[in-house]
């Protein structure tokens, strides 16, 4: 189990704690939902979430094969609703090493697609997931 404090600061500010490392980050409400928009919103980070393991279980299994992803990038694009306010639409665009063949790409492919995150996402979010093979 891993523990994170988060503490409200007021003004729409959040700051969170990880428990293991101690490192922060700080959050705030987005502008069209009354802050500043000066930081990740609680949503933006659900979305840097989804991009950042789908890269990180393919690299996991990109280390384990001696298959380079170095650079590989991920643009996580979110669309919102507005009654109720949740996230309508998490967007992923994948960017990968040209030099893969099909059949580490299929099998990549399936590895983000099975990331931990996308797992545990509500069947209502709807994710287009788009892979490029440009890097």
């Amino acid at each position: 189990m891993v523990q994170m404090k988060v503490v409200y600061e007021g003004e729409k500010h959040c700051l969170a704690t990880h428990g293991p490392s101690r490192s922060t980050l700080e959050t705030d409400a987005p502008k069209d939902n009354n802050g500043r928009g000066e930081r990740f919103s609680p949503t933006d980070l659900l979305g840097a979430a989804l991009g950042s393991c789908m890269l990180t279980v393919m690299g996991i299994n990109a280390d384990k094969e001696n298959i380079e992803m170095k650079n590989s990038w991920a643009e996580v694009s979110k669309e919102m609703t507005a009654a109720p306010r949740k996230i309508k639409t998490l967007s992923v665009h994948l960017h990968l090493p040209k030099n893969w063949n099909q059949e580490v790409r299929s099998r990549y492919e399936q590895i983000a697609l099975n990331c931990p995150v996308k797992l545990s996402l509500h069947p209502s979010v709807d994710l287009p997931i788009h892979f490029f093979y440009d890097i």
